[in-house]
């Protein structure tokens, strides 16, 4: 007849066992374990904790020897199973990730989904999808991306940069751009407020009632806003946003503006308003770095916090909202710290042409 092994807590095992025994978030199996010991501790036998338990006196007897060996680490982590390893399964596994980042459909989709991997290779919905969970792949998702391939890249980088790190003296940077077409969107009917329990709502179609175009200039010290709502963005909108940045700021010092590499800020008669203006110093950002001009991160705020969400029966109080909003903003300025030096840029886009590179010569 065997006996079942005695179990004595020290004095630390009892406030861990108890924990587990009842935490909400400890898995079911660790939750059984731990009441197995309590009670094996409290001198019951494995008929009775079995009973007690819903479970098989064997698997009582499993767990009270397995403490009694080695006390919470035993039951803790589950043992090593015997029998031979998983072959086929890993084998299928590694066929999954294989065909799921190299292969595409047949039927001219782009991407599998759990069904349709699964009917190809002949196993379970499921198991695809534990696979790909275990490897981190998401065919649902997909990121965007452009690197630059402007052929002067790292000079326009590290002399924007070096304005946002070490501006020059007696002078104000600029960084500027337009946020065109901003359509004044009326819903077509009225949503619902946010309740709890409830987020607002919003119908999907609309009315449009005309477009703006905002041009927009931030001091990258203080985060003072120059602004300008206009019907159009061509380059005469463009020199007249210059002539009022000319007369917003004091004469005494130079403007350096960071501008993205659009027509209108390169037109012949900008160029020459420009040489009859020398106090003003044009710097571009390389092509497709958006990124790299820190008025696009403002226009995001704008966006987030008033565009999306609002309704505007004409263009005019389109503009009124717009002109709040900015004078609201310029009640206490405040700027975007720019703290990535170029360095730091361009390991970052080595890395991605990197990756470019091995993507497409695999």
């Amino acid at each position: 007849m065997r006996i079942a092994a005695t179990i004595e807590l020290t004095d630390d095992e009892p406030t861990t066992l108890q924990r587990w025994s009842r935490g909400r978030s400890t898995p079911s199996r660790l939750v059984l374990r731990a009441k197995i010991i309590l009670a094996a501790a409290a001198g019951q036998r494995n008929d009775e904790i079995a009973a007690a338990l819903s479970t098989r006196p064997r698997t009582v007897g499993v767990w009270r020897n397995r403490f009694a060996t080695a006390r919470l680490a035993g039951i803790a982590k589950d043992a090593p199973r015997g029998g031979r390893p998983p072959v086929k399964r890993d084998e299928q596994a590694r066929r999954i990730v294989k065909i799921t980042t190299q292969a595409k459909p047949a039927d001219g989709a782009t991407h599998w989904s759990t069904r349709t991997l699964a009917e190809h290779l002949d196993v379970s919905p499921s198991m695809v999808q534990r696979v790909w969970k275990a490897n981190g792949l998401q065919q649902h998702r997909i990121k965007t991306f452009k690197v630059s391939n402007d052929k002067h890249f790292v000079e326009k980088l590290v002399d924007v940069v070096g304005l946002y790190l070490n501006p020059p003296e007696h002078a104000l940077v600029l960084s500027c751009d337009e946020k065109s077409q901003i359509q004044a969107l009326d819903r077509t009917q009225s949503g619902l407020p946010m309740k709890k329990g409830r987020c607002g709502t919003m119908t999907h179609d609309y009315k449009l009632h005309g477009t703006t175009t905002l041009f927009a200039a931030i001091e990258v010290a203080g985060g003072h806003l120059i602004t300008e709502c206009m019907l159009r963005h061509r380059h005469q909108e463009w020199l007249k946003f210059l002539k009022k940045i000319d007369s917003e700021t004091p004469d005494d010092m130079d403007l350096h503006l960071i501008a993205d590499n659009y027509a209108t800020h390169k037109h012949p008669k900008v160029k020459r308003w420009l040489l009859k203006h020398p106090r003003f110093h044009m710097h571009f950002i390389p092509t497709s770095s958006s990124w790299l001009n820190l008025i696009e991160r403002w226009f995001r705020e704008l966006t987030d916090k008033m565009i999306r969400r609002s309704v505007f029966k004409n263009v005019g109080r389109h503009t009124e909202a717009i002109t709040q909003f900015i004078d609201h903003h310029n009640d206490a300025p405040n700027s975007f710290v720019w703290t990535a030096e170029a360095e730091e840029i361009m390991a970052k886009i080595s890395r991605a042409r990197a990756a470019m590179d091995n993507g497409a010569s695999g």
